[in-house]
């Protein structure tokens, strides 16, 4: 094996592994542990379908990103029309940026790493100057964006995953216990219950964005054709798919078999919390917040600096780094309203953003069955935009019992989340036919 070919095998494991370090956040630790909890004795059909969306969308969005293309999310999304491009990439890049996503990384650090070691009466303040030095730092390597595969694929991820190995494989080495029995719809319907909590990752939201990241690196590498580009950038995807894989599979049974030492907690939080203090103590609970703080800083720089860069574009007149300074500070102002603020306030948006996302990666896939027809696209699209708009709703404002038992016998799949599936599938049919019967015309 030459020089030549080893320097391109290591490039491409860094970039593998900056992709799953930009992924991988708190998300990705609590949700997991909290569904090994409840899934119980059911915790492997129900994280199945957790790595479906978890793993595999990310995976997808990734591929479809590179397979179609595009230059970024408004380019792939502008099939549909230039002007649902414009807003469906703002509404993205502002929920996963500056309106939550970055704002949750610093909350989330604050309330694992540092908030059980300070006094309540001192939090306000110690929030304050946390936000502050958590963005100073995450700042600092977004500024440079040239330099990411250093200093996240290189540096902070195999720290991040050493620090994960050491919890999640002495628990598979010592397990509390026996799996419990599954609570709630974990025990009626675990497998779609497992797909419905993949999505509190964002994953598959951001795919979209990161694979941008991952895509420029390559060609950093030197690879420039098309279709060495989509191989590159599909194995940098496995690769980070992968590892998250793995990953939840160690924390999804970690939960399952701590039922037995810990008992039943409230949240995914909870669960690593005590896990780790059962078993290491002072140190588990330290060890806990170095694994936290490292995954919310390696998804804020991907966050900041995908954001900084799709507005430089938008907006060309003011430059990428006034935008990660506007990134910055608007962060570390709703960072310092508190997490339960911040996850109040996005549900409704993730609600629409979720159904849009999958849809369009989905299209951009099959792209070549429909000749890429923006009549189909515009369909299938405006077919999910209605449902997810009547979610997002649902989740801002509520409904009344009866217009939400008429619109469950409307829409097949709803009661479960799932209700903008038959409708984007009936859409993309019909829009199919009309592309025909245009082209038969034409």
């Amino acid at each position: 094996m030459n020089s030549t070919t080893s320097r391109s095998k290591a490039s491409l494991w860094a970039v593998g592994l900056m992709l799953f370090a930009l992924f991988f956040g708190a998300g990705n630790l609590i949700y997991p542990a909290y569904l090994g909890q409840q899934a119980g004795e059911n915790w492997l059909s129900a994280m199945f379908g957790f790595l479906l969306t978890g793993a595999g969308l990310p995976l997808l969005g990734v591929i479809a990103v590179g397979y179609s293309g595009s230059r970024d999310v408004e380019a792939l999304a502008s099939r549909v029309a230039p002007w649902y491009g414009v807003t469906f990439a703002a509404a993205l890049y502002l929920a996963i940026g500056p309106l939550f996503a970055m704002p949750r990384t610093a909350t989330v650090s604050f309330e694992t790493a540092i908030s059980p070691f300070i006094d309540e009466s001192w939090k306000n303040i110690a929030l304050a100057v946390f936000s502050l030095v958590f963005f100073g730092m995450t700042y600092w390597l977004s500024i440079s964006p040239g330099k990411l595969v250093d200093r996240i694929g290189k540096i902070l991820t195999p720290v991040l995953l050493l620090a994960i190995a050491i919890l999640v494989g002495y628990a598979a080495i010592n397990p509390m216990g026996m799996p419990q029995a599954a609570q709630g719809d974990f025990a009626t319907h675990p497998l779609v219950k497992g797909i419905l909590e993949g999505y509190g990752t964002m994953d598959a939201l951001a795919s979209l964005v990161f694979a941008i990241i991952v895509i420029d690196a390559v060609r950093a590498m030197g690879v420039d054709n098309r279709a060495d580009l989509l191989k590159t950038t599909t194995i940098s995807g496995v690769l980070a798919a992968s590892c998250l894989a793995v990953v939840y599979l160690f924390i999804g049974y970690m939960g399952a078999t701590g039922v037995a030492g810990i008992g039943l907690q409230e949240n995914g939080a909870s669960v690593l919390s005590k896990t780790a203090q059962h078993y290491f103590g002072t140190a588990g609970i330290v060890l806990l917040g170095v694994m936290v703080l490292l995954a919310c800083l390696s998804t804020a720089v991907g966050l900041i600096t995908s954001c900084a860069e799709y507005f430089n574009r938008l907006c060309p007149g003011i430059s990428y780094k006034v935008f990660v300074i506007l990134n910055t500070v608007v962060s570390i102002l709703l960072a310092n309203k508190g997490l339960s603020a911040i996850l109040q306030f996005s549900i409704p948006m993730l609600m629409l953003l979720y159904p849009l996302t999958i849809v369009i990666i989905l299209l951009a896939l099959t792209d070549k069955l429909f000749g890429g027809s923006r009549i189909v696209y515009f369909c299938t699209m405006m077919a999910a935009l209605m449902v997810g708009l009547l979610d997002a709703y649902k989740a801002a404002f509520g409904l009344d019992a009866d217009t939400a038992a008429a619109i469950e016998r409307a829409l097949p799949f709803y009661n479960i989340g799932l209700g903008w599936v038959v409708p984007s599938l009936a859409c993309f049919i019909l829009g199919c036919i009309l592309n025909e019967a245009l082209k038969k015309k034409a």
